[in-house]
This record gives C-alpha cells, structure tokens and sequence, in this order.
C-alpha cells in the first residue's frame, strides 16, 4: 500500500490525511476532523465517547475504521483512527455542528481534486502557487519552494529504492540533513520559529530553502553513488549531504557577517518584506 500523507485545511484547521495510491481513496485523521467542526479543547475524548456511543448502538461503523500512523504536534508518528470519505460522511451524521455540510462539501471538493491531479500533474503546481498566492508568499518564493518539493520528492524516492521506510525513519534521516545543515534539529528550528503543526519549509527565507535544496540534493546524488544497505549507511550519508550544506551557510555567513537561519516566520517575513519595501519608497521612515 503505497501512501502519501499531507496536510489539508478546513477554516484554517489542519486535518492530516493520507492518500492511498491503489486504492485511489483519501484517508483522513478522526480527531482533526473533530475538532475542525466541534472546536472542541479534547478532540480525543470527544472521539473516544462517540466511538463507545456507536458502539453501544450497534453501529459497524467503528469497526470498520482503520489506523495509520499520523506525524503529531511533537514530530513523531503515532496510529491515528482514520476514515476514507464514505465513512467520515457517515460519521458526521452523529456529530451535531452547523459546519457538517459544509465540511461535506470540502471532502467532495478534496477528493475531486485529487483524481483531476492524477490526471493532469500540472493542476496540483498551479493549485498550490495559487494557495501560497493567497498567503502573501512572492512569486520568486514560490518559484524556490515548488522547486524544494521536486527536490524532496527525488530524496524520499530514493530512500524507498534504499528501503527505508516512511514515517519514523523518514523523519530521523530529515532531522540528521536538517541538524548537519542548519546546526539546529527539525524540532528545534520549529520552536526558534514560534512554530507548532506548520510546515518548516513553509516558513524559510529564500536562502534557507536553498541550502535545504543543496542539502537534500546532495544527499541524494550521494545515496545513488554509495547505494547504501542498511538505515546506519543511510544516516552516514544523509549527514554527510546536509554537512556539505552547513559548510556553504558557514562561508555565507563569514563572507556577508550575517546568519543565515532566522528566527522569523512567514508572517513575520512578509511584514519585514513590506517595510523594506515602505523605507525605499519613503526615506522619511527610514
């Protein structure tokens, strides 16, 4: 079963989900999606009385949920109750919320979107520059970032030929490139930018992607010379990839006297963008 996990956004609330490629279904988190609609503090306890009050009721919804293993607030992946799109539509039936059609309408909208980008690979780039579009992200930002996910794409690729299994090992390979680069583990980079469930990449400089792009590039070109066998010869290399990276921030950083990772966020990047832009406008500010 191959599965390709995301992140999706309903009224600005995360719901994490997981595309199955042979079943072509999409799989989403109970709890997020408990949480989008009831804005409930403990979406957990909510789940887990419901599920006991279908169960008591003798519905065979609940027995037919499945679990996969979903990245939580913490960076490591735990088995999370999910359910395909004909079962959240049963769900919500017993979820009194003024937002269950709605959130009806989303899931049809997310599923059709998805066959319509198997189909044609180009609406899914043009679907996402139009979502950072939105966010008030550059063009020439974009431009790095959907260039950094063909990158990361080519990396997870070939840790698959290599492997290496999605999930926990994927993400201790990303944290070794990340911790040999930027001189801070994934973790670690998130807390220095205020961050909590977003998207790391999300919130870098143009710079920062470039040497998270040089770093995952090389590791890849690397693991294809070395062909690594086991996770240890993976870890060596994928170390050794991000280290060639944090040697070009460290010769940045000596030849320009500034540092490169920086603790600001998009939203806060965007607002530093806006001023720079106001001080060349008007001296006066300045």
């Amino acid at each position: 079963m191959t599965q390709e996990t995301s992140i999706k956004l309903f009224e600005q609330k995360q719901i994490r989900s997981s595309w199955d490629e042979e079943q072509e279904k999409w799989y989403f988190s109970i709890v997020d999606v408990i949480e989008a609609l009831t804005a409930s503090p403990r979406p957990r306890k909510y789940w887990n009385a419901l599920k006991t009050k279908l169960i008591d009721e003798g519905s065979e919804l609940s027995q037919k949920l499945g679990q996969l293993k979903m990245q939580s607030a913490d960076g490591k992946f735990y088995k999370t109750d999910v359910a395909d799109t004909e079962q959240l539509f049963r769900l919500i039936q017993s979820i009194p919320s003024p937002k269950a059609e709605p959130f009806k309408l989303w899931i049809a909208k997310v599923a059709r979107e998805r066959i319509d980008e198997i189909e044609d690979p180009e609406i899914g780039i043009d679907r996402l520059m139009e979502t950072y579009l939105r966010k008030g992200y550059s063009k020439e930002w974009i431009n790095q970032r959907l260039k950094s996910i063909e990158i990361r794409k080519e990396l997870t690729e070939e840790w698959e030929n290599r492997g290496v299994q999605k999930g926990q090992e994927f993400a201790i390979l990303t944290d070794d490139i990340t911790q040999a680069w930027s001189g801070f583990s994934t973790k670690q980079y998130k807390k220095f930018k205020d961050l909590k469930k977003e998207n790391l990449r999300d919130h870098m400089t143009n710079l920062e992607l470039v040497l998270n792009m040089l770093a995952e590039a090389t590791t890849t070109e690397i693991s294809k010379e070395k062909k690594p066998k086991t996770f240890p010869e993976n870890r060596k290399i994928a170390k050794q990839g991000g280290t060639i990276a944090g040697n070009t921030r460290k010769e940045i950083e000596e030849k320009t006297g500034k540092r490169i990772v920086t603790n600001l966020n998009a939203k806060q990047l965007e607002q530093k963008r806006q001023n720079d832009v106001l001080n060349q406008q008007n001296p006066i500010y300045r």
